[in-house]
């Protein structure tokens, strides 16, 4: 059953073992609505790109990346085609050795073999077996590894709310933040002010980064760099290419390959 929809309590959210596995494979376009769970999670998928909302901001966790989520974070899981996911599920002394805040990671190649191996054992592995050597070996990977920038801040304010659900939906939108305040019946400086205390960014930086965020969404997906400019907004692919490279340091060339295209056959 997915660990996302269940009527009972789940055996990962009470077993024993200090790490456990839980393997699923998502349909495209699923949605998850917002839950939370009592353990603390690590969402990884070894093929699909997953978008996941908190109440305070969103994350894009391709391939080579994964989403350390705090017990009973409230959150909603997108699909952004079919997902294999393979998941970690964090008791509470386990969870302390990570972070107390959400953080996207990278994923080494000794990090994604021990989530599937861990995946692949029962939840109540022996602990005198390789699993007890597994779940050492994952909490010194995930404690060490530092948060990639694949978080963007998503304010409270209903005004600034309604803006950026439209700004999601199409980030190629061009309108400036005096078009904007026309339709969120405030002004432009209380826009601007608002968006900055809440985001801890400008309007014009908060637009960039979530350009830029779908952006690589998309060329995870196979889309070519050309028409994740597009999609950016952008007209001139260099200078897609300059803004990519210095928010994600890599190419939009070297996102296309996070795709996890030889990813594992799903099991």
């Amino acid at each position: 059953m997915s660990p996302i929809r269940h009527r009972k309590e789940p055996t990962y959210e009470t077993a024993a073992r200090p790490i456990v596995g839980f393997s699923y494979d998502y349909p495209p376009g699923m949605v998850s609505g917002f839950h939370s769970h009592k353990r603390a999670q690590l969402l990884y998928a070894i093929s699909g790109v997953m978008h996941v909302d908190t109440s305070d901001a969103s994350f894009v966790v391709p391939p080579t990346t994964a989403l350390f989520l705090p017990a009973n974070a409230r959150h909603c899981v997108s699909m952004d085609g079919p997902v294999a996911m393979r998941e970690l599920f964090l008791r509470e002394d386990a969870a302390r050795m990570v972070s107390a805040e959400p953080k996207v990671i990278s994923v080494s190649g000794l990090l994604r073999e021990v989530i599937v191996a861990t995946c692949q054992e029962p939840l109540e592995w022996d602990p005198l077996g390789r699993v007890h050597h597994l779940a050492a070996l994952a909490l010194d990977e995930i404690g060490k590894s530092s948060a990639l920038p694949l978080r963007l801040p998503l304010p409270k304010d209903a005004r600034l709310s309604n803006l950026v659900k439209a700004l999601r939906q199409r980030p190629d939108d061009p309108r400036t933040l005096e078009e904007w305040s026309e339709l969120a019946n405030a002004s432009s400086r209380t826009l601007a002010r608002k968006f900055r205390a809440e985001t801890g960014l400008s309007f014009r930086q908060w637009r960039q980064q979530a350009r830029l965020t779908e952006a690589l969404s998309a060329l995870t997906m196979g889309t070519t760099p050309a028409k994740a400019a597009s999609i950016a907004g952008f007209k001139s692919v260099p200078a897609f290419g300059a803004a990519f490279r210095s928010l994600f340091g890599i190419t939009p060339g070297q996102a296309r390959n996070l795709g996890g295209a030889d990813a594992e056959k799903h099991s």
